[in-house]
């Protein structure tokens, strides 16, 4: 049980996990356009270039702090609106109007950005060092995919991801007749699946007859990234059906979401009529399983008292995001701690917060500012 009490990961809005997130649909940048965003904690410029390609950059000029996003693009960089210093594609000064030479070297932050499923995603921090989501069985296959509604639950990320493998909750709340057996496979320090490894029982007349769809086990996969965004697939074995939950944390703690509909790509125009009649029975099934969930995600207050066998998939869930890497986005401080230090200017009180420890007057009184 002490692995599962004073969490340092799990739930809390002030520790974010390295990784990729989504931001905007990509309908919702145009060529050539800029738009304000403020994305898990950050606030950021997120710009389309000439070329087509999307790219962030840290939000405020250098110069005297105006919003980019108040600015313009030029080619593939972006000029301030107040003062019109220009950044190219990698951040970097290179023209102040006023000035035949620049004259200095000026470097504004930016993140990688990437493109896929309709939305754009940003890495939360300078190198991406994994790959974005996917669906394991599409893996290395072509694919169709569409995206639902974007939606706000009322708790944070990863309780609502824990919701597709609490086996518990799909007899009491979806009814499900197959008492499911979810293993996990750690695929890498940031990658978790669970697999269903349990037959459809011959108990009744419905159960027999989902059971002839299935040659070995019930199908039901998760597969995790970030411990927020998460891809299900779910079906008989001649169709599987393949639904992302692609989450992120806000300020308030709550998760933002966007679900995206995901099939193999099927070729020529009846494998186009197909992909989209598939996709839309995905949105159906992927609406039937939020169905009823969406009340508890409104008032939970997670706390893992009494853990039962029932709950290992949670429990291995749990283990896993406390041990990935944070990043330096975030909502504010874990906690607080007073230390006693002695810099050459004299013992005073110090506050150390996350990943930060303040250790000067100076650098205090910088922080306050």
């Amino acid at each position: 049980m002490s692995n599962l009490e004073n969490l340092n990961v799990f739930g809390k809005k002030e520790s974010v996990i390295e990784g990729w997130y989504w931001a905007l649909k990509s309908n919702e940048l145009k060529k050539g356009k800029i738009k304000h965003l403020r994305f898990i904690g950050k606030d950021l410029a997120l710009y389309r270039g000439e070329d087509g390609k999307a790219r962030a950059i840290d939000a405020h000029c250098p110069h005297m702090g105006a919003h980019l996003a108040e600015g313009k693009v030029e080619g593939n960089g972006v000029r301030c609106f107040f003062h019109h210093w220009r950044f190219n594609e990698e951040g970097n000064l290179d023209d102040i109007p006023c000035r035949k030479k620049v004259g200095m070297q000026v470097k504004q932050n930016t993140y990688p950005v990437e493109e896929r499923y309709g939305l754009i995603w940003i890495w939360t921090g300078s190198e991406a060092k994994r790959d974005l989501p996917y669906v394991p069985e599409l893996k290395d296959q072509e694919y169709d995919s569409t995206i639902g509604r974007p939606y706000i639950k009322e708790c944070h990320p990863n309780i609502m991801m824990i919701n597709a493998i609490d086996a518990h909750h799909f007899y009491s709340v979806h009814h499900l007749p197959v008492k499911l057996n979810l293993v996990p496979n750690e695929i890498d320090s940031n990658t978790i699946q669970f697999n269903n490894k349990t037959n459809v029982p011959t108990t009744n007349i419905l159960t027999r007859f989902i059971g002839r769809f299935y040659s070995k086990e019930l199908t039901y996969s998760m597969c995790y990234f970030n411990a927020s965004t998460g891809t299900v697939t779910i079906g008989p074995d001649f169709l599987h059906f393949h639904i992302m939950f692609a989450i992120r944390p806000n300020e308030e703690g709550k998760a933002e979401g966007q679900t995206v509909l995901v099939t193999k790509k099927r070729k020529g125009i009846l494998g186009y009529i197909t992909n989209k009649v598939l996709l839309f029975a995905t949105q159906i099934v992927g609406n039937y399983f939020a169905h009823g969930d969406t009340e508890v995600f409104k008032t939970i207050k997670f706390n893992f008292k009494h853990p039962i066998a029932e709950d290992l998939p949670i429990i291995k869930f749990i283990q896993h995001a406390e041990k990935q890497q944070l990043c330096d986005w975030g909502f504010g401080v874990v906690k607080e701690e007073a230390l006693n230090i002695e810099p050459q200017n004299g013992p005073f009180l110090a506050v150390r917060k996350k990943n930060v420890t303040l250790t000067t007057k100076e650098d205090l009184n910088e922080k306050a500012h």
